[in-house]
């Protein structure tokens, strides 16, 4: 596409799923420029990366403490152009340009409105006295300025759901990337592995249940653990975060064996799904890639039907969704998940990255020209 736009993030980390969608922006619109609140990743080399004066602050290292100032520092940035592509889970729905031509339009992809706002008993950031005073006003700052006009879709459909209770603004829905191709291309990952995840792999039990994800309390890998041993079955717990030292001491305490390991190298990580029993995903999350991803390696997946995650997975042909929201429910599913086929786990080509900028590419486009 021709006609110069902007491409938009809250702030650019290292690692997370926002970031992958916005990589998939950035190969989409090779063109574009990148504005954030701060960058500290250094992701995109040879694009120009424009960040806030909150970059400037301390605040940058203390997202809590930089919550209230955000929406400000997304307001009349400098800049002219045709269209602006937002990549939003905080406020960066909130920008605005004090160049805008006639005809700007801005697309907003939502992950998910604020969590610690608008779902506070989904995210842990929610319950702290800072955010909980400036809540009020900001969600009605919030919802004020997603009605200011925009074009929005949702990583889900339980994501736009949450907008139109948020925002009361319609989305339209658009999974997010998943590195399908990457990882179904390779029929045994353990080939891929150096000779030290090799041993490792070697001594894990022939039977497990897996659960991996970042070591937060939302992932719920607690529960992984818990139901891994009411249905009398080793585990297997990857993944990293400040959890960890609180996984480990579970692992200790199970009366079955539960392996514990921290950073897995993506090799190890499609390894695992290959290798594993089943998969385990109970958070409720907005859409949930690492289902997805086992899929794709040929794991059966377990998962939540609250949340975003179970609109993915045909019940079972694929995997097995728990309806009561349990540990006993997860261990149900994990004794009965031989019911469901290994030959026919797959399906997940739709959600690969490749498509994922052709839907995004045909969004902007209509939505440019009017169509």
């Amino acid at each position: 596409m021709a006609v110069p736009g902007i491409l938009v993030h809250e702030w650019i980390a290292r690692d997370g799923g926002s970031e992958k969608v916005l990589d998939e922006f950035v190969r989409a619109f090779p063109d574009a420029d990148v504005l954030c609140l701060w960058d500290d990743a250094d992701r995109y080399p040879e694009r120009t990366v424009h960040e806030s004066g909150l970059a400037r602050t301390p605040l940058r290292r203390n997202k809590a403490l930089a919550l209230a100032t955000m929406p400000y520092f997304w307001r009349r940035r400098p800049g002219s152009y045709d269209f602006a592509l937002v990549s939003s889970h905080c406020f960066a729905h909130h920008v605005t340009f004090d160049a805008a031509p006639n005809g700007f339009e801005k697309l907003v992809y939502v992950h998910t409105p604020a969590r610690y706002l608008w779902n506070p008993e989904l995210d842990d950031r929610g319950a702290s006295l800072a955010v909980r005073c400036a809540a009020p006003p900001l969600r009605a700052l919030d919802r004020r300025r997603a009605r200011e006009g925009a074009h929005f879709a949702a990583n889900s459909d339980f994501v736009r759901r949450r907008i139109e209770r948020a925002w009361g603004v319609d989305a339209r829905v658009i999974f997010p990337p998943v590195e399908t191709t990457r990882i179904s291309a390779v029929p045994d990952w353990r080939n891929e592995l150096s000779a030290a995840e090799s041993d490792l792999v070697e001594g894990l039990p022939e039977i497990f249940v897996l659960g991996a994800s970042r070591f937060v309390p939302y992932k719920r890998l607690d529960w992984v653990i818990r139901a891994a041993e009411r249905a009398g079955l080793p585990a297997v717990i990857a993944g990293s975060g400040p959890e960890e030292r609180r996984l480990r001491r579970l692992a200790a305490e199970s009366t079955v064996p539960v392996h514990v390991l921290a950073r897995p190298s993506d090799a190890l990580l499609y390894s695992l799904y290959q290798q594993a029993h089943v998969y385990v995903f109970p958070a409720v999350e907005d859409f949930g890639i690492m289902p997805v991803e086992a899929r794709a390696a040929g794991a059966r997946v377990i998962v939540n039907s609250l949340g975003g995650a179970g609109e993915t997975v045909r019940e079972g042909v694929d995997g097995l969704r728990f309806c009561e929201d349990s540990v006993e429910a997860v261990a149900a599913c994990i004794t009965a998940i031989d019911t469901v086929p290994k030959d026919g786990v797959g399906g997940v080509a739709a959600l690969s990255a490749e498509n994922f900028r052709h839907h995004i590419r045909d969004w902007v486009g209509e939505t440019i020209d009017g169509t």
